[in-house]
């Protein structure tokens, strides 16, 4: 029967050679293909299409004969598994496409997931962090490196990137996405995808990525993962939205439907969602599939009755796949065999499928990721480490430096190095690096060994967990053990500067790692103040996946560095901005609290009918607190300084308006500055935010060297949508803010 399969395509290849792309009503060459295989198949393995299997036995032993494992393995022999995800390397990806290939009636190969979120093995920063350099070409080349190396290892689809804006950093997801705005989440989420995909998905070297979560999911209430969530409709087409809609537009293959209810209804079975906004109004052609086991969910949730309702709401409502809930190949016969479920919804979910493996080459060569030759020789080399070294010397940002402790000398200092996280190996790899080996990470105790003409003194200080944690087990934080804090506190005090590391360890951040409180964990920071009694040439850095509410350190502490969770290289890059080797450039992507009681706390906020500040009460504010955050978004110093002049508006017709500012080095050593543009529109139908940011730029100037930066708004950046999805671009006054952060701008008005 498998030359069935290969004749069909030597026919489709013959008849469709001069079939145009899909355009004009007419079928493409894949299309024709998909639609000549669709009509070869059962309904039985038309539905397995739709089931995708976590690996689900040791492909080095035997396969399995009893139990779950043992139907799950008959499924894929029969053909009735579509994709599997967790199977990786090129040895065990040759096994499992073989059984479905060689064994099964049609032949039809398995597509391959894997959560390659920030790297495969070789760990780039975590998207946040990536996401603070403001630098599109280099995110672009992370996701880029990050396909190559997991393509060799035979994988071909990542379920990645996470476009989930979020204003609440007590959601450990934050550490998996762009942060709270949507124009630059937008941005980084094209980046992304074209840098997994590349132009063209059937090379050896691209995967297919997948938009994620569709949709509100960093919206959910408290910050607590997986929980309701609950927003306007004016939230959800202008914040939620753009950055998924921006994918549809970069052209990504495959969507996944979100773990929350929105608007009363879950996600993976809400038709708004998935039918009438992603497959209708934004015409995309890709397929999309569960999270892991959320069409079962739906029976939690309160939404389906059991398991056969939950396939019937869920394929009705436009989710195509099966991530590990087996509802679809158990339970969708009966239901059309019933009437419940249209076979047409089946023949589509198939039709996007199989058009997916079709881009991927994997019916011209299922083995075309599965070179052992290509995964020696990619997989840990020099090319990838190059990369995520460079992307994470990119990703720091510059929190604070006012005494210019920064940088160190190079020579005749006594440094201490203190805080666990110094010496620690594993927690820079971050959450969501499963493919990554434990312990491999550059640490920063190793990053400043390298410049040995200063004497450094390492001390632990306090561990800030107990025991090992993994990715499915909870964080013990350590709130007891002080053995450790003589030894720093002497070593601090016969020191000349004192860096100290502290933060999260790296599965405090990350899917289901929600927290109540945004402080150093632990006893991190009765540490911190301890070493600040004996000394208080204190250079802080932070690593941590989420913003931090770090409001003690800000008023006490010199110099404060945001070093995030930055991968497999990050003791190197954390000691070569240190050491001024590298110039800090980031930019925050997130804004800061003063304490977790101002989250949700984001720049783009709307103003209140009583904005104030008034000498009265009563207007918008905490009685205990300022409104403002500690650090706002697009916040980030330089080794040098920059500044802003000439702020101009001009050619205000046609609904296109140029703005230009001069921007100059008015430091002493080279550096970069992203140049950040917002508008507001100050009168409209239904009301916008105090600040948007509409434009960027990353500049880098020689000292005293000057230039002029040109933007041009047009009905894109002017225009947002109603409350019924329409976009719209009103006239009235607006004001256009530019400078290096959300709340240093200079400013100017226009009539448009």
């Amino acid at each position: 029967m498998k030359k069935i399969i290969l004749v069909f395509t030597v026919l489709l290849i013959i008849v469709g050679c001069n079939s145009p792309k899909n355009y004009s009503g007419k079928l493409s060459v894949i299309d024709l293909k998909v639609d000549s295989i669709l009509s070869l198949m059962t309904l039985e393995e038309k539905i397995g299409q739709m089931n995708q299997y976590n690996g689900f036995w040791d492909l080095t032993g035997p396969a399995p004969n009893e139990g779950d494992a043992a139907n799950k393995y008959n499924h894929l022999k029969q053909g009735l598994v579509g994709s599997m995800l967790n199977v990786r390397g090129v040895e065990d990806v040759i096994k499992v496409q073989k059984i479905a290939v060689e064994e099964t009636r049609l032949g039809i190969p398995l597509i391959i997931g894997f959560d390659v979120v920030h790297g495969y093995e070789t760990q780039s920063p975590i998207p946040l962090a990536e996401s603070a350099s403001w630098d599109l070409e280099t995110i672009k080349k992370s996701a880029e490196m990050a396909a190559k190396e997991a393509a060799a290892a035979g994988i071909n689809w990542t379920f990645a990137p996470m476009v989930d804006i979020s204003r609440d950093a007590r959601w450990g997801r934050v550490m998996e996405g762009a942060g709270e705005d949507a124009y630059l989440g937008s941005l980084i989420a094209k980046a992304r995808i074209e840098g997994f995909q590349g132009d063209d998905l059937s090379k050896s070297n691209t995967i297919a990525a997948c938009a994620k979560h569709f949709a509100g999911y960093g919206f959910a209430e408290s910050g607590r993962d997986y929980n309701t969530v609950d927003v306007g409709t004016s939230t959800l087409y202008n914040t939620i939205f753009p950055p998924f809609k921006a994918s549809v537009d970069a052209g990504v293959r495959t969507f996944m439907n979100s773990f929350n209810e929105l608007n009363g209804i879950p996600a993976t079975g809400n038709k708004f969602l998935q039918r009438d906004i992603l497959k209708g109004k934004w015409n995309f052609d890709g397929f999309m599939v569960s999270d892991w086991g959320s069409i079962m969910e739906m029976i939690a949730h309160g939404h389906a009755k059991d398991k056969k309702h939950a396939a019937e709401l869920a394929v009705n409502a436009g989710s195509d796949m099966d991530m590990e809930s087996y509802v679809y190949v158990n339970e969708l016969k009966t239901l059309i065999d019933e009437g419940k479920v249209n076979v047409t919804l089946i023949d589509d979910a198939v039709k996007r499928i199989l058009k997916v493996k079709f881009e991927l080459g994997l019916f011209d060569n299922p083995y075309r990721y599965c070179d052992l030759e290509r995964e020696k020789e990619i997989i840990g080399s020099k090319e990838m480490h190059d990369a995520a070294l460079d992307m994470a010397k990119k990703s720091i940002v510059l929190l604070k430096n006012d005494n210019d402790l920064l940088p160190l000398k190079k020579t005749g200092q006594k440094i201490a190095l203190i805080g666990a996280l110094a010496s620690d190996k594993n927690s820079p790899l971050g959450s969501w690096r499963i493919a990554a080996k434990d312990n491999s990470a550059v640490s920063v105790l190793e990053g400043m060994q390298q410049y040995n003409e200063n004497e450094l003194v390492y001390a632990k200080g306090t561990d800030v967990s107990i025991g090992t944690h993994n990715f499915a087990s909870e964080v013990k934080i350590n709130t007891t053990d002080k053995s450790e804090f003589k030894k720093a506190i002497s070593v601090a005090r016969k020191a000349d500067v004192v860096v100290l590391v502290l933060g999260e360890v790296g599965f405090q951040s990350g899917e289901a790692r929600s927290r109540t409180e945004l402080g150093l964990p632990g006893l991190q920071q009765e540490l911190l103040e301890e070493i600040y009694k004996v000394n208080k040439n204190i250079v802080l850095v932070l690593n941590n996946g989420r913003p931090l509410a770090i409001t003690w350190a800000d008023k006490y502490i010199s110099s404060i560095v945001e070093a995030w969770q930055l991968g497999s290289q990050s003791g190197n890059a954390i000691a070569q901005v240190l050491y001024g080797d590298y110039n800090p450039s980031g930019k925050l992507p997130m804004s800061f609290p003063r304490n977790v009681g101002q989250v949700p706390i984001y720049y783009n906020y709307k103003n209140t009918g009583r904005p104030g500040p008034k000498k009265e009460v009563f207007w918008s504010h905490y009685q205990d607190e300022k409104n403002s955050p500690l650090y706002p978004f697009g916040y980030g110093l330089s080794y040098t300084t920059f500044k802003y002049d000439n702020l101009q508006v001009s050619n205000v017709n046609n609904n296109k308006v140029n703005v230009s500012v001069q921007i100059s080095n008015s430091g002493d050593v080279k550096g970069k500055e992203v140049v950040q543009l917002y508008i507001r529109d100050e009168v409209a139908s239904v009301t916008r935010p105090v600040k948007e940011l509409k434009g960027f730029e990353l500049v880098e100037l020689k000292p005293k060297e000057a230039k002029t930066i040109e933007f041009v708004l047009t009905d894109k950046e002017l225009g947002f949508y109603n409350n019924e999805g329409a976009f719209i671009v009103e006239p009235g006054t607006f004001k256009v803010f530019v400078g290096g952060s959300s709340d240093k701008t200079l400013d100017a008005d226009f009539e448009l």
